[in-house]
């Protein structure tokens, strides 16, 4: 049995693509949480080492590299990410002209 699959181009944002409620603030705590992932597997830490380092506990660590954000604010992103020494800088400009409206964006500014 056969069905017919569509497919559409993605937004670049997978929870706008789903119209997920607060599109812009879900992927900019993935992409936070990303990061901090990121800098936990490239120390080598273990869940336990990473959470003593970040002042919480391992099953927190555990919620956090496996996705779950939902007790997470993007402000306690940031404050992860400084407990690992990462620098955040908050940009603000023009809205892109390909964008249909402003929004919240993470990038790196330059690779580690």
């Amino acid at each position: 049995m056969t069905k017919d699959l569509k497919i559409h181009d993605s937004s670049g944002n997978v929870f706008a693509d789903l119209d997920a409620r607060d599109a812009d603030e879900r992927l900019a705590k993935a992409e936070l949480a990303r990061l901090i992932r990121h800098e936990i597997t490239r120390r080598g830490l273990t869940q336990a080492a990473a959470a003593d380092l970040l002042g919480m506990k391992q099953p927190d660590v555990s919620d956090l590299v496996r996705g779950k954000l939902s007790r997470f604010s993007r402000s306690r992103l940031e404050r992860l990410l400084n407990a690992l020494d990462l620098e955040i800088r908050i940009q603000v400009g023009p809205k892109p002209s390909d964008k249909v409206h402003a929004g919240i964006t993470v990038e790196l500014v330059e690779s580690f």
